[in-house]
């Protein structure tokens, strides 16, 4: 890992922005699997390693029942600041199914207190074996649906539970690079759909975050603070690896290792006019259950220096 000079002096706090993580950290990918960490060991070291708020991550992994997530976040100090969905915008055959899913986890987060829907498009290469399953492009008539998806959903979670629809770009997804992420912001109505802008999976995408941050700012709902390895990138490229092949590489590293410069992130993101969660993830699957807690404490230390905390009173 390559040292990045810590700054002088402490930066001034980014007073819109507040810190949280997510089982992801954890290498948490799937509501069950023999290879993760129980979700009370997930707790107990989140608030170890000093944070408040925590996202949700896959459904099913954590407790779906209200009161006993509340209990569970409460007795350890936690706060929800969302939930997360996985489903298929682009295929009109899934709508029912999507609709019941997006508005169970929403139902969730809401009554935890959590205004944000963080949705991840289906993966187009199987995360184990890393098989297409399949074509890794949508034709105009796909992202047509897509969007227009997005926009009944957004509108629905608003409504029905008071819930912000922010989408994730995702790699191996079919909103990925940059341009895929900048047809969905066309095609998507600014009052009802954001984005969550996963830095890491930007820069997997070969997209420049920060530009993202300058340009559509006030369509960001969401973030999270990740970074991928340059050179664990150029192999992906180069072997034409799946996202689950390139994590197992090590490609997602914790900063101020990867690009994008997480300190950079947070200065940009400072500037915006709107309270926002960023979310630290680093995609560990699988991992050895030791991992994690060391590098969620050192994470939390270096955001902090570079200005990443909670502000007090802070409700986004």
């Amino acid at each position: 890992m390559s040292a990045v000079p810590e700054p002088a002096a402490a930066p001034a706090a980014a007073a819109n922005l507040c810190l949280g993580s997510a089982p992801d950290s954890w290498g948490v990918w799937f509501p069950a699997d023999d290879r993760q960490v129980p979700y009370t060991r997930f707790l107990d070291e989140l608030a170890a390693a000093g944070y408040e708020w925590f996202e949700l991550g896959p459904y099913g992994y954590l407790p779906t029942d209200p009161a006993r997530l509340a209990d569970e976040a409460s007795r350890r100090g936690l706060r929800v600041s969302g939930g997360t969905v996985f489903g298929a915008l682009h295929r009109p055959g899934e709508w029912d199914q999507l609709l019941a899913a997006s508005c169970q986890v929403a139902a969730l987060a809401a009554a935890a207190g959590a205004h944000h829907l963080v949705f991840i498009p289906p993966l187009y290469r199987d995360e184990k074996t890393g098989a297409y399953t399949e074509p890794a492009q949508l034709d105009d008539a796909q992202w047509a649906t897509l969007t227009a998806a997005a926009n009944r959903l957004g509108q629905i979670l608003l409504n029905a539970h008071g819930v912000r629809l922010c989408l994730h770009p995702h790699a191996d997804t079919h909103v990925q690079t940059q341009p895929e992420i900048e047809r969905f912001l066309a095609g998507t109505d600014p009052d009802c759909v954001w984005l969550c802008l996963d830095t890491g999976h930007v820069a997997y995408g070969g997209g420049d975050a920060i530009d993202l941050i300058r340009r559509y700012g006030d369509r960001i709902g969401y973030v999270h603070i990740k970074q991928m390895d340059p050179a664990v990138l150029a192999q992906v490229r180069a072997e034409n690896l799946s996202f689950g092949q390139a994590v197992q590489r090590g490609v997602c590293v914790e900063p101020p290792a990867g690009v994008p410069d997480p300190a950079a992130v947070v200065r940009e993101l400072a500037t915006l006019d709107a309270p926002l969660f960023a979310i630290v993830e680093q995609d560990l699957y699988p991992c050895d259950p030791g991992v994690p807690l060391p590098i969620a404490t050192r994470t939390r230390n270096y955001l902090a220096r570079h200005g990443l905390s909670v502000p007090p009173g802070m409700r986004p």
